[in-house]
């Protein structure tokens, strides 16, 4: 993907999705902090295009679209993850290629990618992500596919408490 505004928005947002899905799992603190991280999602968004230099007006106006492509894409999402692979590499096309995918195999990886993420995050202690907020990732290609089942031990940082 070019390195652009939009491609950095459409990889936030596939990463935020993952991470809402995992917090749902936690109840009511789950669902709160599902809250703040989209708030902060877009926080970072209009940040983010203020640091490029984007037109404040212009700015706004995209935010909305972008709105409306969020709530869509996690929609889509929501559909595909809980479908085969057929229905999340269709979400995926739709939503994160914007229909533009030439090559089928950068589709594979990128399921293959969202569904070894959705396994690591699962296997992740709910109560420490919910108290850390760090999230580590996998990367796109796996060395040795065996590792995402043993989650790295979370540090915790209470000093001052």
């Amino acid at each position: 993907m070019p390195d652009t505004f939009n491609s950095w928005f459409l990889i936030t947002l596939l990463h935020v999705w993952m991470c809402l899905v995992r917090m749902k799992q936690e109840g009511r603190s789950g669902k709160y902090m599902c809250r703040i991280i989209v708030h902060f999602m877009w926080e970072d968004v209009e940040q983010r295009g203020r640091i490029m230099g984007v037109n404040p007006y212009i700015l706004k106006k995209n935010m909305m679209v972008m709105t409306n492509n969020f709530y869509a894409a996690i929609l889509g999402y929501d559909e595909g993850i809980l479908s085969d692979d057929h229905g999340l590499a269709a979400a995926l096309w739709r939503s994160f290629f914007n229909q533009k995918c030439e090559d089928p195999r950068q589709l594979e990886l990128l399921v293959e990618y969202v569904r070894k993420q959705i396994q690591y995050l699962d296997s992740m202690n709910g109560e420490d992500l919910l108290l850390t907020g760090e999230v580590s990732w996998r990367p796109l290609v796996e060395k040795n596919p065996q590792s995402i089942l043993k989650p790295h031990s979370p540090v915790y940082n209470d000093e001052g408490l």
